[in-house]
This record gives structure tokens, sequence and C-alpha cells, in this order.
């Protein structure tokens, strides 16, 4: 069954971007527009604004953003019209009514603009804005919409993703364009123009249930009698597990009994996929370890994906492949589809695999394998003390002043390895390794990236090339001889870092936090929010 990040998931079309600050450019007063022209005759003057940014004590980013907007409209109102507030307001002040209420960030809450909301009668969907305040609404309406904007579409501009091992450039996203593009829309729905990845709202969705389930109070932590249960079995734990079941939709019918039967085995499968566990059908002390977890430590896990999904791109490029670092797993996207995926193995807690983007340019068949330099120092030179014949015994040899694998069986990189030239030598590579690819947690590499399907994935970026049969690649593969091949057009690589997605069933999954990096990013955001 094939599951997809379709993000990202994870993800990230950014191959021209620069994680580097840009300073705003405020655009100059186009004085073309004029009561005769534009659509609505209502104009203001633009020292009124300047009184306004400075009561409110608006930041020099904010302020000039507002400016340009407004020189842009040579300061005709947007958010009203002759005939009153405009049919978009309504839309924008419940999506961040919404952003505020599901993501607890209450840093864009307005008390202007919330009386605003509230003047809304029962029996009127119009808001009711006196003549004197206007143009008072009119400036808070937009500068909220840029704050609103940038936190619900960008993330958190106070968290530096850097910090945090995320080296993927950051989404940029030009809020002037988003606002006027929902002002001349027909629509007026902000939603159909918000810039954010399919994924994001696949997890909001989920996150208003579990925020349901939470207020039902029915998530405590379930005792068990016995350390391992398997089908036929009977015990009172078994039916509040079926509850629980019931509440993850993992067992879709009702069931009160006590007793294990081939439906909960069913359900019990189909939990262990979602979380990432082995998938035998047994409740045993890692799935209950899954279920007893508390259900406030599951909301806040799918806030923290949230906000790494605000940082990519709502588009991705129709072909990449996508390395989700926690799920243990490459994805191979073809036609903004997932194709197929693979196993992978990936760095230790203490060797890290980087978090990063990069384009596939190289495929090198018999590779030879370049020891780096701490494994040289920490591994190998203490081994040669031990055994004299270490490098002969492992088929390696000195290489100007540096050592290296020869190609072979035995070769650390297996038979092909993959490139995507990056600053930290990170790469995809097949590995004589093949056991472990059999484990639920697959942390066990250098900080590259090891295949389970190395031929499969050669024969994937090879296959527009007829020259590439399967005959050809294997033979390169067991050739014993290092062999470059170039590929045309390169392919992006995005290694990402997603402890909850929504796969292409609808499924939610979770996986453990390996790195730490969740818990990095909590300490960044809820504390900004307490």
């Amino acid at each position: 069954m094939k599951k997809t990040l379709p993000l990202l998931l994870l993800v990230l079309w950014l191959a021209s971007c620069k994680n580097q600050q840009k300073k705003f450019v405020v655009q100059p007063r186009d004085t073309t527009i004029t009561v005769s022209n534009a659509y609505s005759d209502l104009f203001f003057d633009s020292t009124a604004m300047e009184q306004f940014l400075v009561k409110e004590a608006v930041s020099d980013s904010l302020a000039d953003r507002m400016r340009s907007f407004y020189n842009s409209r040579n300061y005709q109102y947007a958010w009203f019209d002759s005939t009153g507030i405009a049919e978009y307001v309504p839309s924008f002040l419940n999506a961040q009514s919404q952003y505020i209420s599901y993501s607890g960030d209450s840093s864009v809450y307005s008390p202007f603009l919330q009386q605003l909301q509230d003047s809304v009668t029962a029996d009127s969907s119009l808001y009711k804005v006196p003549a004197s305040d206007r143009l008072k609404t009119e400036l808070q309406l937009t500068q909220n919409f840029f704050r609103y904007a940038a936190k619900a579409y960008q993330g958190d501009g106070s968290i530096n993703a850097q910090d945090l091992g995320w080296f993927i450039p950051r989404k940029k996203i030009n809020l002037t364009a988003l606002l006027d593009s929902m002002i001349t829309s027909k629509d007026g729905d902000l939603a159909a123009h918000a810039p954010v990845n399919r994924q994001y709202n696949l997890l909001k969705e989920q996150l208003l249930k579990y925020y349901a389930l939470e207020k039902q109070g029915a998530w405590d932590s379930i005792a068990i009698d016995q350390k391992f249960y398997k089908t036929g079995d009977h015990s009172p734990a078994i039916r509040r597990i079926k509850d629980r079941l019931t509440l993850t939709g993992d067992l879709r019918t009702t069931d009160t009994t006590d007793v294990f039967d081939t439906t909960l085995q069913t359900a019990v499968r189909r939990f262990q996929h979602r979380y990432g566990l082995k998938e035998d059908g047994a409740i045993g002390s890692s799935l209950m370890k899954e279920l007893n977890r508390p259900i406030s430590e599951r909301i806040r896990q799918l806030l923290i994906n949230m906000e790494r999904i605000r940082w990519t791109p709502a588009d991705l490029p129709a072909d990449y492949l996508l390395v989700n670092i926690p799920a243990y797993k490459l994805f191979v996207y073809q036609g903004g589809k997932l194709d197929w995926s693979m196993n992978v193995v990936v760095g230790t807690t203490a060797h890290n695999t980087v978090i990063f983007r990069g384009d596939m340019k190289y495929i090198v068949f018999s590779p030879y394998w370049n020891v780096p330099p701490s494994i040289i120092k920490n591994e190998i030179a203490p081994a040669m003390k031990r055994n004299p014949n270490y490098l002969a015994r492992k088929n390696m040899e000195w290489n100007g002043g540096a050592v290296r694998q020869k190609p072979g069986p035995g070769n650390s990189l297996g038979l092909v390895k993959f490139l995507f030239p990056n600053s930290y030598n990170i790469y995809l590579h097949d590995t004589p390794s093949k056991s472990l690819f059999g484990e639920t947690n697959r942390a066990f590499s250098h900080g590259c990236i090891r295949l389970a399907e190395p031929k499969r994935l050669a024969e994937y970026l090879l296959r527009n090339d007829s020259a590439w049969t399967t005959e050809k690649i294997t033979a390169a593969m067991n050739a014993g001889k290092e062999k470059y091949v170039t590929l045309k057009p390169t392919i992006p690589v995005f290694i990402g870092y997603f402890t909850a997605w929504v796969d292409s069933d609808g499924e939610l999954n979770f996986r453990d936090d390996i790195y730490g990096h969740d818990k990095k990013l909590a300490e960044k955001m809820f504390a900004v929010r307490k």
C-alpha cells in the first residue's frame, strides 16, 4: 500500500532561493490612480496613516510594507468601498480567529478587530462600522492581515530554522501580492488564495479532531495485566484498548467485548503501520507506549509539524525524491504523485543526517569509499594499531594521504552511490549490511543514507536513457571499476524531518522525534505563546 508525504509533506521547491534576508523595498506612490479611474471613490491622506503607525508603534518592517501597499494604491481604501465594508472582510477575520484558536498563537489578536466581529448582529451578516472609525478599521485590517499572513503562511519569523538543524531555505511569500489577490478576486475567499502546502490543511483537520477528543476527556492511561496480548486472549484491558483504537479510527466497528479477536488484530496492525511499529498484529510494550502518550503531546506534535510545513512551499516539483528521516523512508515522486518508496537507514543520534535540499546529479557505479577523516581517526587508526593488516583485510588502501576502500561487494557504500553535491558530504548509497533494513528503528549510519533497493533507484533515474538497460546497470554495479554517470536533467532531493503527516490514504502518521528536533522547536514555539 503506497504512502505519501505530499509535502512535505515535505516538500520544498526552493532551488534558487538563498537563506538571506533582503531589505524590503517600498514601492513608489502610483499617482495615476485617481477617483475617476479607481473602483472606489474612497481615498485617505497618507499623513493619517503615518500618525497611525506612530500611535500603534508599528515595527519598521511592517510600516514599510503598509506604506508600499498604500503607495501602490495611491491611498485608496482596500477594505471599504462606497457601499461599506468589503465582502472579504468576514472571510479574513474568521480565518484569523480560527488560526488563533487552533494554533494557540494570540500574537495576532486585535481587541479592536474583535469588537468589529462582535458587532455582527444575530440577524445580519453586515459589520457595522461608523464613519468615524472607518480609517482606523481600514489600517487595523491591513496591519493585521500582514501580521496574520506572515505567521499563518510563512511561520514564526522569530524562529531561526537553521538553529534547529533545518537547512532548507524557508518559503518566502509576497504578502502584498497575496493581499492584492484577495482584494481583486471575485470570490473574496481568503482560504482559496492561502499559499500553504496541502499537507498543512490535512494536518489541521486532524488537529481539530484531536482537540475534540481532548475535550471528551477519554484519553487516560490504560493499565495492562500482562506484557503481551494475542488473538484469543481475554482481559478488561483489551476492552479499553478497543475503546482507544475506536477513538483513533483504527477499530472501525463497535465492540465492547474483552476478547482479542481478528477484527482487533486488523485494527492493531493499522495502528502499528501508522506509527511505524512492527506490524505483527500483537499488543505489546511498544504499542502500549504509543497508545498511552497523553493527547496533549500529540496535539503539540501536530502543531510542531504544521509549523515546519509553513516553512515549505505550497507547490512542489513534478519529480523529486524525499527522504523523511523519522519515517526511515525514501519517497519517489513522479508527475506530482508518489510512485514508490523504500526503507532507508539514516544517521545515528550522534551523527545526525542533515536536513537540506540538493539536486541529484551523478550515479556512481562500483564506487570507491573515501573514508572521512573523523572515521580514520576514531575507528580505522585504532584498528590498524591492533592489526597491521587491517587495511588489506577491509580491501582498503592509502590514496594521497587519505584512506579509501576499493570497489567490490564488501565496500561500505555497496555497489552504487547517488550524489547530489552538498557541503554536508551527505549522499545516498547501497550497503552490504542488508539486515538493518528489517529493523523498525533504522538510525545506524554516520549521516549518509543507505538504501534498501539501490538498483531500483538507479533504474528509475535512468529510465529515460535507452542505453542503460537493467542488464547494463547490473553489470556496472558489479564491474569492480568506478564509473560516473551524469543525470540529465538533475532531480531535486529533499531531506526532511516530519514526525506527523497525513498519507495518501488519508491516515494520520506519527513517528518518534529521533534527533530531538521537535523538542527544540517546541521550546521556541510554546515559550512565545505562554
